[in-house]
C-alpha cells in the first residue's frame, strides 16, 4: 500500500462525522464562535472583534504538496497527526461553498481547534453557507438526508497549538494539514490554493488576481462593458486597483463592480469563475478614509474581524501601525464595499494586467501573448510582508505573482499564452510604482485603467525600450513619464534587466522558447 494510500483510507475512517463526533461543533453560528473566541479578543471602537496571532504571514517555507516535492513518510505522518488530533481534540467544523460558476463550485470543510475558534469565524466570513442536503461540490452529489452534513470536496484540518509548523497538501485527495499556525490566511489559502489546482485540470488556468466589471462610454458616447483582471503580488496595488470607481460618471450610466479580490479562475470560455462569495481578506496597513473610503467604510463596520492590527485596549484602532505587524489584515463582508457587485463571475475578460513596481518600467506598456506569457512567468514585484516580513521590500519574482501554484509552472506560461491568444485579451504591464524616482500614484494609474477601458489611448513604439508604450492619454501628461528622461544609464539598466529576466526563464524546462524569446 503507497503512503498516500494509506493516508487517504486513514481520513476516510479517522476523520470524524462532525455531525455525530461529540468532540466536534458543528457549524455553529458566528455569535457562536466569537463566544469560543472570546479569550482572545479586543473589541474594537466600530465594535468588531480583534484578534492577534502569534504567526503573522503564511509559512511557505514549510509548506509541501505531493505534487511537486518528495513526500515521503514524514510528510504523511503530518497530515495523520492533523486527522487524529480532529478526531481526539475539542474542534468546530464549519462548511462553506467556495465559487458559485458550474464546474468551480466546491464544498469545504475546515476543522480547527475549538480554542482558536476566531479562525474560523473569519475563514466563515469569505465563503458562503453550505445548507443541510445542498448539493455537494463540482460534482453534484447530494447529502445523504437532509440533517446530513454535505461531503465535502476540500478538507483542511488546522491545529495551532501543535508543536511543529507543518504544512502539508494532498491536491488530488484535496486535503490540507496545517500544524503550527495560527495565521487566518492558512485556512484561506488551502482551499484557493486547491481552487487554482482544479480549474486547470478543466482546461482553464488559476489567478491569483482580481477582477472587475467596468461600464463606461468610449469615444462615440456608447456605452460598452469592459472585463479587467489584475494580476500582482500583496501590498503591490492589486486590491486598490480593483476596488477603485475609476473617477466614472455614475449619472450618465457608468459603472466600476469590483468581482474578486484575489483568486479566480481564466475560462477556455474567457469567463472568470470567481472564488469568494461572501467576504474579502484585505490588508489594512496605512487604511486611509480619504483615499479609500468604500473600504475604510467596510474594515470600520462592526461586521469586520480584525487580525494583526493595533487596538488599544480601550479599542482605538491605528491603522498607520505596525506594532504587531506590516500585515495587518481584516475580514469584511461583501455588502459592507459599495463597489463590490453581488456577482462573483465576469462573464468575460478584456483586458489583463500585469502590477509591477520596477522603476526602469514605464507607467503601461501594451504586450503581445508571447510578452504576457513572459509577464506572467516573470511575476515581477516587490517582496510583502505577506510572503516574507524579513523580506519586504526587497525585488522578487513569483511566477503568476501567484505562491500557490501546483505543478509545472512552465506549463502554466504556455497556458496563459494560449488562452490570452485564443480570446484575443490585451495584456498589459502597469507600474504603480516609479519611474526612475518618478512617482506613479493611483491618479496616474486609475486615469490609464479608465481611458484604456474608453480605448481612448493612442499607442506608439517607444524606441529607447522597445515596448509598445501610450503617446496620448487623455487627462494624463504622459510625456512627463518617458522612460528615456526619467531613468539614468537606460540601456545600460535595461540590458542587465533583460539578461536576468532571460536567465530565470531559462530555469522553465517546460516553457516554451517563443516565450523566454519575447523577454521585453
Amino acid at each position: 500500500m503507497s503512503e498516500s494510500g494509506k493516508t487517504v483510507r486513514s481520513l476516510e475512517t479517522a476523520l470524524p462525522d462532525p455531525v455525530e463526533a461529540g468532540n466536534v461543533t458543528y457549524d455553529p453560528s458566528m455569535d457562536r464562535l466569537r463566544e469560543f473566541s472570546a479569550h482572545l479578543e479586543t473589541t474594537t471602537e466600530f465594535g468588531s472583534p480583534s484578534y492577534v496571532s502569534d504567526e503573522r504571514s503564511r509559512n511557505a517555507d514549510r509548506t509541501e504538496n505531493a505534487v511537486d516535492d518528495e513526500f515521503g513518510p514524514a510528510d504523511y505522518a503530518h497530515v495523520e497527526d492533523a486527522v487524529e488530533a480532529a478526531s481526539e481534540r475539542e474542534m468546530v467544523c464549519v462548511d462553506r461553498r467556495l465559487g458559485r460558476h458550474p464546474g468551480h463550485s466546491y464544498v469545504c470543510r475546515l476543522f480547527v481547534s475549538k480554542e482558536y475558534a476566531r479562525i474560523a469565524l473569519a475563514w466563515s466570513k469569505l465563503f458562503e453557507p453550505v445548507e443541510a442536503g445542498e448539493e455537494s461540490g463540482a460534482d453534484g452529489a447530494a447529502a445523504d438526508g437532509a440533517d446530513a452534513a454535505p461531503d465535502p470536496d476540500f478538507v483542511t484540518v488546522q491545529v495551532p497549538e501543535w508543536d511543529e509548523t507543518a504544512i502539508r497538501v494532498l491536491p488530488e485527495e484535496g486535503v490540507t494539514a496545517v500544524l503550527g499556525s495560527d495565521y487566518t490566511g492558512e485556512a484561506k489559502k488551502s482551499f484557493l490554493r486547491l481552487f487554482m489546482y482544479y480549474a486547470k485540470q478543466q482546461g482553464g488556468l488559476g489567478l491569483h488576481a482580481g477582477s472587475k466589471r467596468v461600464r463606461l462610454r468610449d469615444e462615440s458616447g456608447d456605452l460598452r462593458t469592459v472585463g479587467q483582471a489584475f494580476l500582482g503580488l500583496s501590498a503591490a496595488g492589486k486590491s486598490t486597483l480593483t476596488a477603485h470607481g475609476l473617477w466614472l460618471d455614475e449619472e450618465s450610466g457608468e459603472e466600476a463592480t469590483m468581482l474578486q479580490d484575489d483568486v479566480c479562475a481564466l475560462r477556455p470560455d474567457g469567463a472568470i469563475a470567481g472564488s469568494e462569495g461572501s467576504g474579502l481578506y484585505v490588508k489594512t496597513i496605512g487604511l486611509d478614509a480619504d483615499e479609500q473610503p468604500a473600504m475604510y467604510d467596510a474594515v470600520t463596520d462592526e461586521s469586520a474581524v480584525l487580525e494583526n492590527v493595533d487596538v488599544a485596549d480601550d479599542g482605538a484602532v491605528d491603522f498607520d501601525s505596525d506594532r504587531h505587524t506590516s500585515n495587518g489584515r481584516a475580514v469584511i463582508e461583501r455588502e459592507q464595499l459599495s463597489s463590490a457587485g453581488e456577482d462573483i463571475d465576469l462573464d468575460g475578460v478584456d483586458q489583463i494586467f500585469f502590477i509591477t513596481r520596477n522603476p526602469v518600467m514605464p507607467p503601461v506598456a501594451k504586450l503581445t501573448p508571447e510578452e504576457a506569457a513572459a509577464a506572467f512567468m516573470l511575476g515581477e514585484s516587490v517582496q510583502t510582508s505577506a510572503g516574507d516580513p524579513s523580506k519586504a521590500g526587497e525585488s522578487i519574482r513569483v511566477v503568476g505573482t501567484n505562491p500557490f501554484i501546483v505543478g509545472s509552472k512552465g506549463e502554466e506560461g504556455n497556458r496563459f499564452r494560449d488562452l490570452v491568444a485564443d480570446l484575443d485579451v490585451d495584456c498589459f504591464v502597469l507600474n504603480t510604482g516609479n519611474l526612475g524616482g518618478r512617482d506613479v500614484g493611483v491618479e496616474e494609474s486609475v486615469t490609464i485603467l479608465r481611458e484604456i477601458a474608453r480605448g481612448t489611448v493612442e499607442w506608439t513604439d517607444d524606441e529607447a525600450t522597445g515596448m509598445t508604450v501610450p503617446s496620448e492619454v487623455p487627462g494624463l501628461n504622459i510625456s512627463d513619464y518617458d522612460v528615456a528622461a526619467n531613468v539614468e544609464n537606460l540601456d545600460e539598466k535595461l540590458a542587465k534587466l533583460r539578461t536576468e529576466r532571460r536567465t530565470y526563464l531559462r530555469t522553465f524546462a517546460d516553457l516554451d522558447d517563443d516565450i523566454e524569446d519575447a523577454v521585453y
